[in-house]
């Protein structure tokens, strides 16, 4: 599989599985912070494949997902569970994207 196609799709997964977590949750405005969260999950699936570190790929990803994820840390004063997912998320899509991108 090409980096940005498992990109594309670790990024969809990521953030579905990020906003489904969410659900139960109560918000001001769901959409926003639905949407907020999508994308920033987003952004760590589609980059993880695509950044070159000299790290191993799941080091890469962890990296990539502590960095992605302070700024919505920051925002909503969620630090631990927003960095933790992140980078646990980020390593993981690393983990699987060094079997299945070519």
């Amino acid at each position: 599989m090409s980096p940005i196609a498992y990109g594309v799709l670790a990024g969809l997964v990521f953030g579905a599985v990020s906003v489904g977590m969410m659900l139960p949750m109560r918000f001001e405005n769901r959409t926003i912070a639905y949407l907020g969260a999508f994308t920033g999950r987003f952004a760590i699936g589609f980059l993880v494949p695509l950044v070159a570190l000299p790290l191993p790929m799941w080091g890469t990803g962890a990296v990539v997902g502590l960095l992605i994820s302070i700024s919505n840390a920051v925002v909503t004063g969620a630090y631990m569970p927003i960095i933790l997912i992140g980078t646990v998320g980020g390593a993981l899509i690393g983990l699987i994207g060094g079997f299945v991108v070519a």
